[in-house]
């Protein structure tokens, strides 16, 4: 193996076969390229809740609105519950990174990944479940789930060793409420919620101990391949990320960033001017896209370079929505890229 230099990150899901598959194709496309490997194969981001939600005995189906952005379900407390009484059981994160955990170990030891490679585990913020499946009684169900997403983490810690593992929160719905598109249960504009949010994902990451590393993939979401909306710069994904580097008081190790395909012009990238991110924090642009390849990164990375000097590259999003037969070839293509830095 090859020393591992800065350059690609991998946002989350990489949908084939099985963990095992997943794990020895991007050790030999991106051998020497990428210092974390997401755990395993979960496609539809966070879809796979629904059900258990929708499982819930104190939770019942109820109108979604409309018009509709991903799955046309929600649920809310059935008719005599105390919403604040809600609680959530398993979620399967924890068991889903277990099983990763065992098949990355096993080809760390046998030398087919990097021993200086992390195991990734990428977690959804709680607002991400609530803001897309629940229809009322937002906040105690947020705080319920909450509290059963950081169990699971915690049962992560208690397993994975510090040293080996990455953790990250996946922050997309945020975004879509920012501009409306999921109910805001809490401030009454864009910077009263931006406030709540900032306090949320640092409350997240202060949930990870100094020894892990922490990082947040910022989103506006991949739903059959497209956003909640389309930003106009990067003027909102820059505030977030500089307020919870900001507050948190640990160590943050990456942000990521998307660059939607047609945003080859210095205006998208102009506010990240102003973001002060600290000097151990890598920011990650996604600025790679399986359908103009690599003369599309390669204009994209220039107008960046137009603003920011030093990023690594990524997707915008996981790859759980990709046919399995385009995962190779997309692969290579985050290393011809990552060559162009």
């Amino acid at each position: 193996m090859t020393t591992v230099k800065p350059g690609v990150h991998l946002c989350g899901s990489v949908l084939l076969a099985d963990a095992e598959t997943v794990f020895r194709a991007i050790a030999t496309a991106l051998d020497g390229r990428v210092r974390r490997i997401p755990d395993g194969e979960r496609d539809d981001c966070v879809v796979w809740q629904l059900p258990k939600l929708v499982a819930n005995p104190d939770l019942q189906l109820s109108p979604p609105p409309s018009p509709e952005y991903g799955p046309s379900l929600r649920v809310r407390p059935k008719p005599g519950v105390d919403p604040a009484s809600v609680t959530f059981p398993l979620l399967g994160y924890a068991a889903a990174a277990f099983d990763s955990w065992r098949v990355f170990s096993r080809l760390r030891a046998d030398g087919v990944i990097a021993p200086d490679v992390r195991f990734q585990v990428s977690l959804p913020t709680p607002m991400a479940v609530i803001a897309a499946f629940v229809g009322t009684h937002h906040a105690e169900l947020e705080a319920a789930y909450e509290a059963r997403l950081l169990a699971e983490l915690d049962e992560i810690l208690a397993v994975i060793p510090p040293a080996d593992l990455a953790v990250q929160w996946d922050t997309a719905v945020e975004f879509a409420v920012f501009d409306g598109v999921f109910p805001a249960w809490f401030g009454t504009d864009y910077p009263s919620r931006l406030a709540e949010t900032v306090t949320r994902l640092v409350r997240l990451g202060a949930a990870v101990p100094s020894d892990v590393e922490l990082g947040y993939h910022l989103c506006y979401g991949d739903f059959e391949h497209k956003h909640f909306v389309e930003p106009a710069d990067t003027s909102r994904l820059a505030a977030v990320a500089g307020q919870v580097a900001a507050g948190l008081g640990r160590r943050l190790d990456w942000v990521h960033m998307p660059v939607p395909r047609d945003r080859t012009d210095y205006a998208y990238f102009a506010p990240l001017a102003d973001l002060s991110l600290p000097a151990e924090t890598a920011l990650f642009l996604g600025l790679v896209h399986a359908t103009d390849g690599l003369d599309g990164a390669r204009a994209r990375i220039d107008a960046a370079r137009t603003t920011v000097k030093t990023f690594g590259i990524a997707t915008e999003c996981g790859m759980g929505r990709r046919q399995a037969e385009q995962i190779p070839g997309l692969l290579d293509l985050h290393a011809a890229v990552a060559d162009l830095l």
